[in-house]
């Protein structure tokens, strides 16, 4: 039998109740412990969901010697800094997208990795699932023609209590939180990466975006043009047009179980059904294939370090108004 590969939860944030389900279903992993910044909410959080520790600090997780993977949920701002922690502590760690904030961090990053030996992945769950795998497919099976444009978007209306989160701290705004989704899957599906990008946003009171409109230019006439935000309804879709035929996809973000693409060609429109997993377990499997296997995790540090670069040139194009060559 394969080693049972102990989690812990660093932070009681809401996204943690997605991966709870999968570490306790699957049969190479366990959800031993969660930390968070005092005991009262650590145990109220592990009678929550029947987590059998609870930590009253990160620290405390981290040297928890039983503990094998971390799985890094805390805000944005601080993925870097205890992800290092983490590994520098003999931790595998899961960590959140973003993964870093700056390309300074991902140095770090990188250094950390290459000290420790330990497996880091960014938690891009949509790239597991089999509806993207068979997009993927699609494309590099020359089903669309050439490549042409990718349009994305990403968008919800924020909460006023998450105002203060999301809005005013290093790493917040709509762009960091789900535009990094649209511009990590037409990289994704292009196999490539943009040459220069232009980006337009609209700035909250604490100068994060509320609203990010951007474009890439990649080689050879390829774009790919996508919005994000905070202010609008839940909008997720990708539109992916070739020289030959167009690909709809309605849920390319969350797919489920059961789920419909469109294909269409010559004003003919195809729907093609997918049959997929749990969405988030596909990520805690690709962790657990890496750890006991030495297998390289499907999202790679270099992946994370493009789409880190092309979220920070937008950036520096929106603030200068001008397009940044990458």
């Amino acid at each position: 039998m394969e080693k049972i590969l102990n989690w812990g939860l660093l932070s009681t944030a809401r996204i943690n109740s997605d991966l709870i389900q999968p570490l306790n279903a699957l049969k190479r992993t366990r959800l031993l412990a969660v930390a968070s910044r005092g005991q009262s909410s650590a145990t109220a959080y592990a009678l929550k969901w029947n987590i059998p520790r609870a930590h009253a600090s990160y620290e405390g997780l981290l040297n928890d010697p039983e503990i094998d993977v971390i799985y890094n949920s805390l805000p944005s701002n601080m993925h870097a800094e205890w992800t290092i922690k983490a590994l520098r502590a003999g931790k595998h760690v899961l960590c959140e997208k973003p993964i870093a904030l700056t390309l300074t961090e991902m140095d770090a990053l990188e250094e950390a990795v290459k000290e420790t030996g330990l497996v880091l992945a960014e938690a891009f769950m949509y790239r597991h699932h089999a509806q993207t795998l068979k997009i993927k497919e699609m494309i590099d099976a020359g089903e669309l023609g050439t490549i042409q444009l990718v349009k994305g978007a990403f968008t919800y209306t924020l909460e006023p209590a998450d105002h203060g989160r999301w809005l005013t701290q290093e790493g917040g705004g709509s762009i960091w939180d789900v535009g990094c989704y649209p511009i990590s899957y037409a990289r994704t599906m292009l196999g490539m990466e943009p040459k220069e990008v232009f980006g337009w946003q609209v700035l909250s009171q604490g100068g994060s975006d509320l609203t990010f409109v951007g474009q890439m230019r990649f080689e050879d006439g390829v774009y790919a043009q996508f919005d994000s935000g905070f202010q609008s309804p839940v909008r997720m879709m990708m539109e992916i047009v070739g020289s030959e035929a167009v690909l709809t996809i309605p849920n390319p973000f969350k797919p489920g179980l059961e789920n419909e693409i469109y294909l269409t060609r010559e004003e003919k429109t195809q729907t093609v059904k997918i049959t997929g997993g749990e969405l988030y377990s596909g990520e805690v499997e690709d962790m657990c294939d890496a750890i006991l296997h030495g297998k390289p995790p499907l999202v790679s540090l270099e992946d994370g370090r493009h789409n880190t670069a092309v979220i920070v040139a937008l950036l520096e194009s929106a603030k200068r108004g001008k397009p940044v060559a990458l």
